[in-house]
């Protein structure tokens, strides 16, 4: 069995962070042990963690060469690692797995964060004569380091007790049947783990229990909700408005709005969301500096940013609260909406200076997930780089926005101002390429219904004044067939239907007769 992430990515601490790996250059069970536990009790709801044994560490990096274990010590290993973590109350067997990398052995410890947590192990293993000891003490991750709770982190741990992860609980409305294998199989792929090459004569629930996506005793086994989030088609089925909404708002008023809805698996639809924001919302300005080799090339939004802002809020949202994720554009800002709000522990103050480093996080396993297929940053690194976009693209400070009850956070992206100086140099072709991109991403349907909306709210246009509120230059063949399709459906009439022809010639709703 292999372990559903890239080893290779893990030793090097380029996906996971290393807070959350432990090397160890040989099997020593005692801090083995403690940090086992510290992993399980999972005390920031960040995902557990691993330790890799054979892995000399460096100034806080993986020695290189590998060191390694030797071969004929690895089974050995195993069987007292397991007669060590019997000693966990309650008890505890994390995902155990041995490589050879490099032509090196090492065993691959995964401690996804425990269920039935506090978690406690004995202080000392043995005693002085060689007799494991009953005297237990709780034990937590600080930063990298795993220490010994005081009397105040443990009540906070035993407060925790049985506040699991929305995203990690079991979904009893489910059936592991609910996943799909391809998805996984893609997933697996996509992410580079051994174990893709071993699924063709594996049944969806041994794989799904190797990738801890179901819980429960064998004869009832369940999905846990991040795997009907990643690995079904429609899980807003199963947690209503899990979606993506992406709003283009041109006018106050709404005349010309189109929205796009992005739905399916979270990566999926984060992927399409942001697919579509780079190829259709963004927007690059070039102009000639005098006296200048290079020319300054500036973008109304920064991609990063926008890719940030928007991981963060599929990350960190609630899928308990029905609401989806909505970003609306409109000429002056970019703002992305989710529900809820920051952790209380984030003041206003520490918004306000783009300080958004959380006590707990909501989900701890879609950030794994979105780690691994590296579409998310590791831990508090997200704010500090939308900020540093912003300013490398000379826009203003992002805004982050919230209530007094932390109902919702928005994440406001000011447009750079280039893009709002209608007078300055080059401003006219930028003009032109704005209404080149937003009718570019007009369907059929969006003109059909866009036509709807104005005649309702200006009533009768001729053919050539509905093109230029659509923003057109002219009427084009694509506006003039949905007019005569608009027609021929009952949907639109002629102002004056008995001369068809007529200059002044008019379109309509259908009025009652």
């Amino acid at each position: 069995m292999a372990l559903p992430i890239n080893i290779d990515d893990l030793i090097h601490g380029r996906v996971v962070e290393n807070s959350r790996i432990e090397y160890k250059a040989d099997w020593n069970p005692e801090p083995i042990i403690h940090t086992i536990t510290a992993f399980a009790n999972d005390f920031d709801n960040l995902g557990g963690g691993y330790i890799l044994v054979g892995i000399a560490e460096e100034n806080g990096t993986p020695k290189m060469p590998l060191s390694g274990l030797p071969k004929e010590k690895i089974d050995s290993i195993q069987k007292d690692l397991f007669s060590k973590c019997n000693t966990i109350e309650p008890r505890y067997i994390p995902i155990v797995e041995s490589y050879v990398i490099d032509g090196k052995n090492i065993i691959v410890i995964w401690v996804p964060g425990g269920d039935e947590r506090p978690y406690k192990c004995p202080i000392k293993i043995y005693t002085e004569k060689g007799q494991l000891k009953s005297n237990k003490a709780y034990y937590i991750r600080k930063m990298s380091n795993t220490i010994r709770a005081n009397s105040h982190e443990e009540r906070e741990l035993i407060a925790l007790a049985r506040n699991i992860p929305f995203d990690d609980r079991i979904n009893q409305e489910a059936a592991i049947g609910d996943m799909s294998l391809a998805l996984v199989r893609e997933y697996l792929f996509n992410v580079g783990s051994l174990m893709q090459a071993n699924l063709s004569n594996r049944s969806m629930e041994d794989i799904a229990l190797d990738m801890k996506l179901v819980k429960g005793p064998k004869e009832m086994r369940k999905p846990v909700n991040v795997g009907l989030m990643f690995f079904n088609d429609e899980p807003d089925d199963f947690f209503p408005y899990t979606r993506i909404e992406v709003v283009d708002k041109p006018d106050p008023t709404g005349l010309g709005m189109t929205e796009r809805i992005f739905r399916g698996p979270l990566n999926r639809q984060l992927r399409d969301a942001l697919s579509y924001i780079r190829n259709c919302v963004i927007i690059e300005y070039v102009t000639k500096v005098p006296n200048q080799a290079e020319a300054v090339r500036v973008f109304n939004w920064p991609y990063p940013a926008i890719e940030e802002a928007l991981t963060n809020a599929v990350y960190h949202r609630s899928y308990e609260i029905y609401e989806p994720i909505t970003v609306t554009i409109t000429p002056e800002q970019l703002d992305i909406l989710s529900v809820p709000g920051p952790d209380r522990s984030i003041t206003d103050e520490d918004m306000a200076k783009g300080v958004m480093v959380s006590n707990r996080y909501r989900n701890r396993r879609i950030g794994d997930f979105l780690k691994e297929l590296k579409m998310a940053e590791a831990r508090n690194t997200g704010v500090p780089l939308i900020f540093s976009a912003m300013k490398n693209n000379g826009s203003g400070k992002p805004i982050f926005k919230t209530d007094e009850d932390r109902s919702y956070l928005r994440v406001i992206l000011p447009i750079h101002p280039i893009f709002l100086e209608k007078d300055s140099p080059g401003a006219a072709q930028l003009d032109k390429v704005i209404a080149r991109q937003k009718r570019a991403r007009m369907t059929r349907e969006d003109i059909r219904n866009q036509i709807l909306k104005l005649l309702k709210r200006n009533g009768p246009l001729s053919m050539r004044e509905i093109a230029v509120n659509l923003g057109y230059l002219k009427l084009t063949d694509t506006v003039r067939e949905v007019i005569k399709e608009l027609l021929a459906s009952g949907k639109a009439e002629y102002l004056y239907p008995d001369t068809p022809q007529s200059r002044n010639q008019k379109i309509r709703l259908p009025q009652d007769k």
